[in-house]
């Protein structure tokens, strides 16, 4: 499996490198009203609008003011293209089967995180971001873009 691999603070994250788009350096957002408290905004990527995502919030990490050392991550979440603000991109990882733990393994039930995997310096949480968006957030992000 193919991961790109992120952090946000001091967390070791991942996405399924098949979900990625490309990186680009993070810029002014723009505020897109009636949108989810997770979409921050909107910006402009080759003439496509794009909502961007906050994944702290989701986490429940403290969230920071976007800064140009910041990346956006555009990746496809919940049938949307989207832009993830992340602190740093590591890098791509290839990860074994075996070295993956599914999340229902873990916590059953638990949202937003496909699973972990276990690498000689630790361990990252994959995103999955199929599940990212909750229904009435999708929903109220559909409505939101579909205002502009």
């Amino acid at each position: 499996m193919m991961l790109l691999g992120f952090t946000l603070d001091d967390w070791r994250c991942a996405l399924e490198l098949s979900s990625v788009e490309r990186i680009y350096r993070a810029a002014a957002i723009t505020p897109l009203p009636n949108a989810p408290d997770v979409v921050l905004g909107i910006v402009n990527v080759c003439g496509v609008i794009v909502p961007v995502v906050d994944i702290r919030l989701r986490f429940g990490l403290p969230t920071k003011i976007l800064s140009p050392d910041d990346l956006f991550i555009i990746a496809h979440a919940s049938g949307h293209r989207a832009a993830l603000i992340v602190d740093e991109v590591t890098g791509i990882i290839t990860c074994a089967e075996q070295d993956l733990v599914s999340a229902s393994d873990i916590v059953p039930g638990i949202k937003h995180i496909a699973g972990v995997v276990r690498l000689n310096d630790g361990m990252i949480l994959i995103h999955d971001l199929a599940y990212f968006l909750l229904l009435e957030e999708k929903a109220a992000l559909e409505q939101a873009l579909g205002n502009l």
